[in-house]
């Protein structure tokens, strides 16, 4: 079967943000942000997220097979919805995505993200797999890729109970050893809360928190 990822978000919001976002940077990074030809998005949230970003981008690029004319590996962003990994943006995308927080109540980042998923369903088709590497803890990625996708979607069983760190690791240890992770229904996934229900104020074992 057919296979493509979606990947969570980088903090746009957190210290390693400040240090490229402020007036005065001075990080590559930071001035290549600020030049015409801009950043890879991939990159720029490898650069904020560190470990487990890089994990997730590393391991989807190793094991996606979309179908043709499709990208295999798809990032979800605060106001663009989603965007190819290698898609790239300059300074004042991404000082955008640092304003709109990642809610399914804001209208700006529920109506891009449910834009980009409708037409990644029409361009993969009914019988592609969709796997989410990102949160289900919370409804802000996986309430809205289950109204779009339903049984298409997958998440890894192996997540569940990990920190980010530990599921960085994971990911760069299934790429080096050429091993793909047990992708199942989120119905399966134990404490998961029903779609559309408020957010409990203690998560019992999320699966993923970004």
């Amino acid at each position: 079967m057919k296979r493509v990822f979606l990947l969570s978000p980088a903090n746009c919001n957190g210290v390693r943000a400040g240090w490229i976002l402020r007036r005065n940077a001075r990080s590559e990074i930071a001035k290549r942000l600020r030049d015409p030809a801009g950043v890879p998005l991939a990159e720029v949230y490898s650069f904020l997220s560190a470990l487990y970003f890089r994990g997730k981008l590393t391991y989807a690029r190793a094991f996606a097979d979309p179908p043709l004319s499709t990208a295999g590996v798809m990032i979800i962003t605060p106001t663009a919805g989603l965007m190819p990994d290698g898609a790239t943006i300059g300074l004042s995308t991404l000082r955008g995505f640092s304003r709109v927080p990642i809610n399914v109540k804001n209208r700006r980042y529920r109506t891009a993200f449910l834009r980009g998923l409708r037409q990644l369903a029409n361009d993969v088709g009914p019988d592609c797999e969709v796997i989410l590497l990102g949160s289900i803890a919370t409804g802000k990625y996986l309430d809205l890729v289950q109204q779009v996708f339903a049984d298409q979607l997958r998440v890894p069983a192996e997540f569940i109970g990990l920190g980010d760190m530990s599921r960085g690791a994971l990911l760069l240890q299934c790429v080096r050893e050429q091993r793909e992770l047990n992708y199942v229904s989120v119905a399966t996934v134990p404490n998961r809360r029903p779609p559309g229900t408020a957010q409990p104020s203690v998560v019992i074992n999320p699966l993923i928190s970004s």
